[in-house]
């Protein structure tokens, strides 16, 4: 039985505005495919247009949408129809049975009885096939709609062609931005039952228009089968590129074989971890890995002699290069990219000279991209992303180039604001972002603080001295916002004062989608450094244990209403620890990296078992972060300090793994037992040796390792000593001094 048998693609997607389980897409697509494919339950959600207990179908989408935060853009949808035309998405839903509903990462299938059709639909990089059989085939047709945004199409009855472009899209784009699409048929075009439409609805009988949003419908003729084969295919370059994608991806293929071909690449990705496991985790587990491997969104292309292009829309323009999109890495930092450096090591590398290529087209790097820069969220945290694949090896990108855009955003101020880093004076003359300043400025100043970190990683590995001193110098002013008298990070003003009227419960202001309990634990790069702030490791530890034991009390605060992440942490019994949000991410785990294993195996065992499902998520999984979260979390290791190549060691949830790696090598995780009855770690050996320290290295794993655990009923009675702990930038200088 392989891997794709365990994926659900409906994991997460029961989510709303209010209230998230996901907020996530059931994704037909190739992994990191350009095209992917969603069913459209209804287009007057924006960015939430399909729900599961709707049970309803307005169209098969091409969508590019990585959160319905950031929203879609050049989304395009078909629908095969019969009987009386209907254009507009709520006019021609129809409804179906969920158990006909079948939906893979490979594979789409659904039955509709209103149209008395069935659809289905295999997916490619860049386009698909899509094949309706008929069994009513008075009025059949198929309905092309793209959203709104200038938009053409034209239809070529005699070559079976449509053809058309869309530009819609969220946030800053280059003019020229626009998708690209060619549509073939398998049967002959009824000219008599072609027209277009208009977003209201309104018909035109005619072949070609443009403007906004604009559609068509386009008759046809099927044959005594029914079956009318549809093959479509995308570019951001141009029509003619789009023609060539389909004859390179779908040549020669049919529905059937390019499903084949999707569930191999499929199996492939999957895997490269193999468990053993209950069925129910492997159906979350290889659901998480689905996830994981839907993102960062391929946007380059093959040339006609086989090169990688893309389109750019910082500057308009062709390059040669990779390119990726749909991320943002406050997002991934801190487990999806981590993870790849383990899995996908190639694949990463040309991720990062993607970045390298964003930050010569515009200029600046990277935050968040979706085509092109929304500066969503704190920080500039590529530079932990950039940082964490050469400090493990990872070569085949420009490091010079991706070094100096990475010093040009710490270092220079950026006159368009959706890049570099605000208030960069202030955060250099301060040492932190005055609040009365700065919006988030207690996040924005940790996340500033661990970039500084990231790249002086980086500056020292390629022998700037000077910069690494400046840079690692800026990363320990973490300790300007401490507050001793409460315990948390507070803001502070440009004259040194602390913001007064306090309140430990309050979200925003200066703090990022969480409020003190959740944005006080930022520094990574130093937790021994925070402990030696709150009062040592029994301080830390008891501040640790009253945030998971006390009610997940909240105050809406500079918010001024309930956001959904509150409603989340508010939803289950774990304290402050807001799992639903990628700040909460490494609390269970400081407790390990302090030398207090135990009550890390006692957080994830619980949030593992009761927080994630085969149905859900309990927050936002955002672009693979918080499925990597859960991957990390079942095999008992964890990337604590992206930047620096080790991982936390705690006993995995599963009974055994096997960890393929691209240099032919595997990692073997052996846990014989139940994690349920003997959920602690008794000892742990490496390649039949006694292994003390709580960390692994990289380079360790990469050599191909064998882990055995013994796991225990009851937890480990002694911390670890100093020389089995992880990396924590205090330890280091007191070393050096």
């Amino acid at each position: 039985m392989g891997y794709l048998h365990y994926v659900q693609p409906l994991q997460g997607t029961a989510s709303g505005y209010h209230f998230s389980e996901g907020n996530t897409l059931p994704l037909i697509a190739r992994p990191w495919g350009h095209a992917a494919w969603s069913p459209q339950s209804d287009e007057s959600g924006g960015g939430w247009f399909f729900h599961p207990r709707h049970r309803r179908f307005q169209g098969v989408r091409m969508t590019h949408q990585p959160s319905p935060w950031i929203r879609d853009y050049a989304p395009l949808i078909l629908m095969p129809q019969t009987g009386e035309l209907a254009v507009t998405a709520e006019a021609r839903s129809a409804s179906y049975r969920p158990e006909e509903l079948e939906l893979h990462p490979h594979r789409f299938q659904l039955e509709l009885p209103r149209y008395q059709t069935k659809l289905e639909l295999a997916p490619a990089m860049h386009s698909a096939i899509l094949r309706a059989s008929f069994r009513r085939v008075e009025g059949a047709r198929w309905l092309i709609a793209p959203l709104q945004g200038a938009s053409s199409i034209a239809i070529d009855p005699h070559g079976r062609c449509i053809t058309g472009s869309t530009s819609s899209h969220y946030g800053e784009v280059h003019p020229s931005f626009a998708m690209h699409y060619v549509i073939m048929l398998d049967c002959e075009i009824n000219t008599e039952q072609c027209g277009v439409f208009l977003p209201d609805g309104e018909t035109r009988q005619q072949l070609t228009a443009s403007g906004d949003g604009v559609g068509a419908y386009v008759g046809v003729t099927p044959p005594e089968s029914g079956e009318v084969t549809v093959r479509v295919s995308t570019s951001l370059i141009s029509a003619e590129q789009a023609l060539l994608n389909m004859k390179r991806e779908l040549g020669g293929h049919s529905l059937n074989s390019l499903q084949a071909e999707a569930a191999a690449e499929w199996e492939d990705v999957l895997g490269r971890i193999g468990i053993e496991a209950s069925t129910e985790e492997k159906i979350t587990f290889y659901s998480c890995m689905y996830r994981l491997c839907l993102f960062p969104r391929t946007m380059h292309e093959h040339g006609e002699d086989g090169g990688l292009i893309h389109y750019s829309p910082y500057d308009g323009r062709v390059h040669e290069g990779p390119m990726y999109a749909d991320v943002g890495f406050w997002d991934i930092y801190r487990t999806s990219l981590p993870l790849y450096s383990l899995l996908f090591p190639e694949k990463l590398a040309e991720m990062s000279q993607a970045w390298v290529n964003i930050g010569k087209e515009s200029g600046w790097m990277p935050k968040w991209i979706s085509p092109a820069e929304r500066s969503a969220m704190p920080g500039t945290l590529i530079d932990a992303a950039i940082a964490d694949a050469w400090m493990k090896g990872i070569r085949g990108f420009d490091i010079e180039a991706a070094y100096q855009s990475l010093r040009k955003h710490a270092m220079e101020h950026a006159e368009d604001g959706r890049y570099g880093r605000p208030g960069l004076a202030d955060y250099a003359a301060f040492g932190y972002l005055p609040y009365e300043r700065h919006h988030e400025s207690v996040s924005n100043s940790l996340d500033y603080y661990y970039g500084d970190f990231c790249i002086a990683q980086l500056a020292q590995a390629l022998n700037k001295q000077e910069d690494y001193e400046r840079f690692i110098e800026r990363a320990g002013n973490y300790a300007l916002l401490f507050d001793s008298e409460s315990g948390f990070m507070r803001p502070r003003n440009a004259q040194g004062e602390f913001q007064p009227a306090f309140d430990e419960l309050a979200w925003g202001g200066a703090y990022c989608e969480g409020g003190p309990w959740q944005c006080s634990w930022a520094v990574p790069h130093d937790i021994a450094g925070l402990a030696q702030l709150m009062g040592g490791r029994e301080k830390i530890f008891a501040k640790l244990d009253h945030l998971f034991s006390m009610p997940p009390q909240f105050k809406v605060g500079a918010y001024g209403s309930e956001i959904h992440e509150m409603s989340e942490m508010a939803a289950v019994d774990f304290g402050q620890f807001a799992i639903s949000n990628q700040p909460s991410f490494h609390l269970p785990y400081i407790y390990a990296a302090l030398g207090e294993r135990s009550k890390t195996q006692l957080w994830i065992n619980r949030a593992t078992w009761e927080l994630f499902s085969a149905e859900r998520f309990p927050g936002d999984e955002d672009n693979g972060s918080m499925s990597a979260w859960y991957i990390w979390s079942m095999l008992g290791l964890y990337p604590f300090t992206p930047g620096i190549p080790q991982y936390l060691l705690i006993a995995p949830q599963v009974r055994s793994a096997t960890i393929k790696l691209e240099n032919g090598e595997a990692v073997e995780l052996v846990a014989p037992g139940s994690s349920v009855k003997e959920p602690y770690l008794g000892s742990v050996s490496l390649n039949g040796q006694p292994y003390p320290a709580l960390y692994i290295t990289h380079e360790k794993l990469l050599c191909g390792a064998k882990i055995e655990y013994e796991r225990s009923e009851f937890p480990e009675q002694k911390g670890a000593a100093a020389e089995h702990l992880p990396y924590s930038l205090s330890s280091e200088v007191d070393t050096r001094e």
